[in-house]
């Protein structure tokens, strides 16, 4: 579904900015997979779902979704086959249209709000009662007087309204508390479950790395330094993915957010 082969991105070369980004990268992904990625800040996981995306071009390698090389294809039409959330819950929507007419764009029914049919109203109606928060009664309602978890998962809704080959989450529960975080996690387990949805999940807590999807990667310095699944997955622990990225980083993880959220 998703192969990325050997690619490396270096930004601002030959001056005093110059950052390694990506390294000589490559990951596998199988149709339907879920994979976690975990890694301190700089670790280079957003520049990877950059480099996806197509927000820029990589210095070598290549990229395939779906059968189809999208190395050189523009973000703009790489967009209508992945899917994108990112942190700040306000990304997602437009605030100041309705949560049916939200829909309506990301389903691109009929191009104009006013050409929505029954058929597609019943259908927002049924994928928002899917939600379990009450949002299928308040279609009319502005996304601007939504909470942050409910737009987060308003958003989810919208970008796999047409499912597309290709999710990534961007930490998308981090800005959410507790509690509302957890529904969202729900809501997209059974999204992604119930479309069989190939999937990318940065997160930093370890614990839901582990627990969520069925394989774990960890990025360090632009590369992949750990890529857990199966059986040597499913017996790990939190203590057990440190050591191991020790090992294969040749350091100590040090992000203080990542380790507080084993504690």
């Amino acid at each position: 579904m998703l192969k990325i082969s050997h690619i490396s991105k270096t930004f601002n070369p030959g001056t005093v900015n110059e950052k390694k980004a990506l390294t000589d990268l490559s990951l596998h992904l199988e149709p339907g997979e879920f994979a976690t990625i975990i890694g301190s800040n700089g670790a280079g996981k957003s520049t990877l779902f950059n480099a996806i995306c197509g927000s820029f071009l990589t210095d070598t390698g290549s990229i395939v979704l779906a059968g189809q090389d999208i190395t050189f294809l523009p973000d703009f039409r790489r967009a209508r086959s992945i899917g994108r959330l990112f942190q700040d819950p306000m990304r997602g929507s437009a605030p100041g249209m309705t949560i049916e007419e939200n829909l309506a764009l990301a389903a691109g029914s009929g191009g104009w709000f006013s050409h929505m049919t029954s058929k597609d109203r019943r259908r927002f109606r049924d994928q928002l009662a899917m939600l379990e928060m009450g949002l299928e009664d308040r279609m009319k309602q502005p996304v601007g007087l939504l909470s942050g978890g409910q737009r987060q998962a308003l958003t989810l809704l919208m970008a796999t309204m047409n499912p597309p080959s290709l999710l990534l989450l961007d930490e998308h529960t981090a800005a959410l508390d507790p509690g509302t975080a957890e529904k969202v996690l729900k809501v997209t387990r059974d999204v992604v479950e119930r479309h069989h949805i190939t999937t990318l999940m940065v997160t930093h807590n370890m614990q839901q790395a582990l627990e969520l999807g069925s394989r774990t990667l960890m990025m360090d310095s632009g590369r992949i330094v750990l890529d857990v699944k199966g059986e040597e997955r499913a017996g790990m622990t939190v203590a057990d993915l440190l050591a191991q990225f020790h090992v294969n980083a040749g350091k100590a993880l040090d992000n203080d957010r990542i380790l507080l959220s084993g504690v």
